[in-house]
């Protein structure tokens, strides 16, 4: 059988290796950071998680430039603990959840404040604010047998050097392996999926010329300029 059109897979860089991580689907979680929850006028009690979603293309390799998006007049950051999974399922027990884990990154959903708003106002769905072209840079991956699993450590982010969000990765409402348990209830996880597992406080709009970086204790960092729209 004869495709009418090739299509590439995104895939992202594995850290201290030649092979790439081929990207098959991307998930979110919302509200994951108490303090976060607090900012955006929700209650920061342990409610269940939930989730969004990305396409596998919005995902964009560390380094590059960024053009703003269109439809939006406020862009803000949020970043986040990413995690690649090499292995799936479905109501995966906290150990099968944890063994799925591949390796970790940093990363930044994007998100059109402005749309999210208007469709939170609607009771729209949120598909043009989150999963838009561009919206989910990913650092390198490192693979989990160089860091242990990860369950605390520092997560920030800065704008032309200016620190605008800090937190640790302990804050998490819902751990790394909990979410990946909850989200196996709703879809049966594949081998390529990522999870950004949610942001601390301090998210905030950036505009085109500004420098971003985020960093979380013992990953790569993920570092971009946004530049004008295409």
């Amino acid at each position: 059988m004869k495709l009418l059109f090739e299509l590439s897979v995104p895939t992202v860089a594995i850290h201290g290796s030649d092979q790439r991580f081929p990207v098959n689907r991307v998930y979110c979680v919302g509200r994951n950071y108490a303090a976060h929850a607090k900012e955006m006028g929700a209650d920061p009690d342990r409610e269940a998680p939930f989730f969004f979603s990305k396409p596998a293309n919005a995902v964009m390799f560390n380094g590059r430039d960024i053009p703003y998006p269109s439809r939006t007049a406020d862009l803000h950051h949020e970043v986040e603990l990413v995690v690649a999974l090499n292995k799936g399922g479905s109501r995966l027990s906290l150990d099968e959840a944890r063994s799925a884990v591949f390796g970790y990154a940093t990363g930044i959903d994007f998100t059109r404040r402005d749309l999210q708003a208007e469709a939170k106002d609607k009771g729209r769905p949120w598909d043009t604010a989150k999963g838009f072209d561009y919206s989910a840079p990913v650092s390198a991956i490192t693979p989990i047998s160089k860091t242990g699993t990860i369950t605390a450590g520092s997560i920030s982010l800065s704008v032309n050097g200016k620190p605008k969000q800090q937190g640790d990765i302990s804050d998490l409402i819902w751990n790394v392996e909990e979410v990946i348990a909850e989200l196996s209830t709703y879809y049966e996880l594949q081998a390529g999926d990522l999870i950004f597992t949610g942001t601390p406080a301090g998210v905030g709009a950036v505009v085109v010329g500004d420098t971003i970086e985020a960093q979380i204790d013992g990953l790569q960092p993920l570092q971009l300029t946004l530049s004008a729209p295409v």
